[in-house]
């Protein structure tokens, strides 16, 4: 059954050979790599928002999950097609050509879609950077010129974007729900999801490497986020760690945590996509713990 509803062909009519450059570097601003520096940056810098953050950034990885786990199961393709042929464009452009304007992979449903839906929308909910309307505006924006893009470079169907944005707004609905039922968890809720739909995608897909992956950084993400809480309680003089239940807890998910990680790097190093889970996860549980060691004037000291 096809996907498509022959909007793209009009615009491949319309659309100038230059366009496919503009869409590409439109379309990055829904990348993981690019999600990932603007989610981990605000984590780093709004200090007092950060548990805030912390539950977008645990949004970000458990949209990781989903949406590998759900490409898998449909398993459709992508369009066989074009916006432009690389061999119509300037040789000193396929380089960024063949960075931005292809994919590779399954199709359905869109996820570059999904994602832009639920981090941009979860930063305009959670975020602190201007007013909440104009947070929402500039998400709904960015949201529909990535979901332009990727129908425009040919990369997905219509319907594949739809789906996307359809499924990130029921998905977020749900998560929201959970977060400010439990505010002052929310970044140990938020990651504590992640780390549940990468087990989630790490069964569906049978252990392909990128579920293997995630499976390590929000394992990482979220012992490094007990790290940090826990620096934060015993910063504001509630320990020892031992006379309190809530205390030994923590510490005991961050030592569960980092003892797998390093098991899985050390074990299976330098071979596996398995060791390449262990260090992934070391390295996010670092970047998630830092920035609150730093400000803490005797959680450092655990």
């Amino acid at each position: 059954m096809t996907r498509g509803i022959g909007w793209f062909d009009a615009f491949r009519e319309v659309a100038p050979e230059w366009a496919v450059v503009i869409l590409g570097l439109v379309t990055q601003l829904g990348d993981v790599w690019f999600l990932g520096v603007l989610v981990g940056t605000s984590y780093w810098l709004e200090t007092d928002n950060r548990d805030r953050i912390a539950a977008v950034f645990g949004v970000l990885l458990a949209g990781l999950s989903l949406i590998t786990a759900l490409k898998h199961v449909f398993a459709l393709p992508r369009p066989e097609r074009t916006l432009v042929a690389a061999e119509a464009l300037p040789e000193a452009v396929h380089p960024l050509y063949e960075a931005t304007a292809t994919a590779t992979g399954y199709g359905f449903p869109s996820g570059h879609a999904l994602l832009t839906t639920i981090v941009y929308l979860s930063l305009a909910e959670y975020g602190s950077v201007g007013t909440r309307r104009n947070r929402y505006i500039g998400a709904a924006g960015i949201v529909t010129v990535v979901c332009f893009s990727r129908v425009g470079l040919g990369v997905h169907y219509l319907v594949d974007v739809v789906a996307g944005v359809g499924i990130g707004l029921v998905f977020l609905l749900l998560v929201w729900r959970l977060l400010d039922r439990y505010p002052a968890r929310r970044g140990t809720l938020g990651f504590g999801l992640a780390v549940a739909l990468a087990a989630v995608a790490f069964v569906t897909t049978d252990a392909a490497s990128d579920a293997v992956l995630l499976v390590g950084a929000s394992v990482g993400a979220f012992a490094g986020w007990q790290f940090a809480a826990l620096a934060r309680e015993v910063d504001a003089g509630r320990g020892p760690i031992r006379g309190s239940r809530a205390l030994t807890a923590r510490a005991a998910a961050v030592a569960a945590g980092i003892v797998s990680l390093v098991a899985l790097s050390g074990y299976y190093w330098p071979v596996s996509s398995l060791a390449g889970s262990g260090v992934l996860g070391l390295v996010v549980a670092a970047f998630v713990t830092l920035p609150v060691l730093y400000r803490s004037e005797r959680g450092s000291g655990i």
